[in-house]
């Protein structure tokens, strides 16, 4: 997938990104996605939360009468937001196994031609009633509710179905909203309709699955599924406008509704935000769900779907997606071996005009040692100008070129002495290194950081990905590299780090260093 090769200026770089990232104006514009987005509220999540975790509906298993009761008012639900039925014989409902039911709803898109395409957005309602050996972790016998799992999944849909009423214009490509019964008893209902589907399941683009989202802790979100097409993660942290903190899980388990897809070859999603105490037992009741953590899950939600459904193609599925696992992520995301010091110069930096400053040691086979400067020696003057500004020292050292002198102090020694030295390697402009893979086209993943450095100053860290230098994106690595290298300081950039977008600014050192 990556391999390291060094490149001019300190960059390593490897794999040629091929396939540039998806953009384009959307049918609906920014500031109408937002007011509709707003729309999906605590008060209301909660609402649904309340109903469907209920006593009354009796742990909701799938074919019981609290089960059913669930999904008649799934089904209500959707009636109010004017879904098209999307189930068996013009109903919304797709029955399986005797009484069990999905329930589905659909909302044609605006484009002639790119409706025929469909974003499935689903979450499964049924939990495990009263709880048994086999799928309670007990007490046994009395009502799980299950709040979070999945009471807060049904939710979220519900919510983003609702935002989706309220855009002034439905966006290009169609949405099928599934609710699943049977998650709980074997991923029944999702099974189901994937081996008889409502829809031809040659239509979906993409299936984005939310199971078990109402516990959000430390502002964290987990995505599963963003390697299964190029890009996704791209669009996950780009509609992460709440700023959750997120957690990209490598590993893809038949453990949820997303499975039956994954196994048919269709790109999948899934939000979580992981297992707690409470998982399969009586006590996951409505009063433990974080209601802010939920609607932030949920906003996310509604705006990757709208990019889906907007933006002007749909990505392929990944095929190494489904081989790939958290090993893999961590080969992937390695830090690179620190390059060898282009001077040798570890330094003990005090404040003053100009600063005072001391080689603490010389590391040996260096060209500090090779020049003859010791331990203890004071750093008086750099290319024959005082040093006054340790960054700009550092950044001058990293990008120096052919032989440099220093003026130095040394103890018992009056006069100051002029070393020359010249530095090894490549100069440096910016300090990174990095590695691209096929998963995450038009983007860079920062594997090393260089000690003074511009990328460093700035705050860069091992692990962000790239997405664009000076508001300019980039789709091959060597236009990564012509960007990198040419463009003029300070430089701009874009990048996303935990699923988070950020915006920093690295101001590089463009004239070489004062000649003597």
């Amino acid at each position: 997938m990556a391999s390291n090769r060094l490149l001019r200026c300190g960059i390593v770089a490897v794999l040629l990104v091929t396939i540039a990232a998806a953009s384009a104006a959307l049918a609906t514009d920014a500031n109408a996605v937002a007011i509709a987005a707003a729309s999906i509220t605590q008060a209301e999540l909660k609402n649904h939360v309340d109903t469907l975790a209920d006593d009354t509906f009796e742990g909701r298993e799938a074919g019981s009468r609290g089960g059913r009761a669930a999904g008649n008012y799934i089904l209500k639900a959707l009636e109010a937001e004017g879904l098209s039925p999307a189930g068996e014989s013009g109903t919304y409902f797709q029955t399986f196994g005797g009484s069990s039911r999905n329930v589905l709803g659909f909302r044609a898109g605006s484009d002639p031609e790119l409706k025929e395409q469909v974003i499935l957005i689903c979450a499964h309602y049924d939990h495990v009633g009263y709880g048994r050996a086999n799928n309670s972790y007990g007490p046994t016998g009395y009502i799980h509710n299950g709040a979070d799992d999945n009471a807060s999944g049904v939710a979220a849909l519900l919510e983003v179905a609702d935002a989706w009423n309220k855009l002034p214009q439905a966006p290009k490509r169609s949405v099928l909203f599934a609710c699943w019964d049977g998650e709980e008893a074997g991923l029944l209902g999702s099974r189901h309709w994937t081996a008889q589907p409502t829809v031809p399941l040659s239509r979906i683009g993409l299936a984005l699955n939310m199971d078990m989202v109402g516990r959000m802790r430390n502002n964290k979100l987990e995505v599963l599924g963003m390697r299964t097409a190029p890009g996704l993660r791209r669009l996950v942290s780009e509609s992460n406008l709440e700023g959750a903190t997120i957690k990209f899980d490598w590993a893809l388990k038949a453990d949820s509704d997303h499975w039956p897809f994954l196994e048919r070859r269709v790109p999948i999603l899934m939000l979580h935000t992981g297992l707690h105490e409470d998982y399969h037992r009586p006590s996951d009741d409505a009063a433990k769900i974080n209601h802010a953590g939920l609607a932030c899950a949920s906003k996310l939600a509604f705006r990757l779907v709208v990019q889906l459904a907007d933006g002007p193609s749909l990505p392929p599925f990944r095929d190494a997606g489904r081989r790939e696992s958290p090993q893999t992520a961590a080969w992937l995301e390695q830090p690179a071996a620190q390059q060898a010091p282009r001077f040798g110069l570890p330094l003990k930096v005090e404040p003053g005009d100009p600063l005072r400053i001391t080689l603490t040691s010389v590391p040996r086979g260096t060209p500090a040692e090779k020049a003859g400067l010791r331990a203890g020696d004071r750093l008086l003057e750099f290319q024959g100008e005082a040093i006054r500004d340790e960054v700009r020292f550092r950044l001058q050292l990293l990008a120096a070129q052919g032989e440099t002198s220093f003026l130095i102090q040394r103890e018992g020694i009056q006069t100051p002495q002029l070393i020359k030295i010249t530095p090894v390697g490549d100069p440096i402009r910016v300090g990174i290194t990095w590695r691209t893979d096929d998963g995450e086209p038009g983007t860079v993943i920062v594997n090393q950081v260089v000690y003074g450095s511009a990328a460093e100053a700035a705050g860069l860290k091992v692990g962000d990905r790239i997405y664009s230098i000076g508001g300019r994106p980039f789709t091959t690595e060597s236009e990564f590299v012509t960007l990198l290298t040419t463009a003029p300081s300070p430089l701009a950039m874009e990048l996303e780090r935990d699923g988070q977008i950020q915006a920093v600014t690295l101001h590089v050192l463009d004239e070489p260093p004062p000649a003597e």
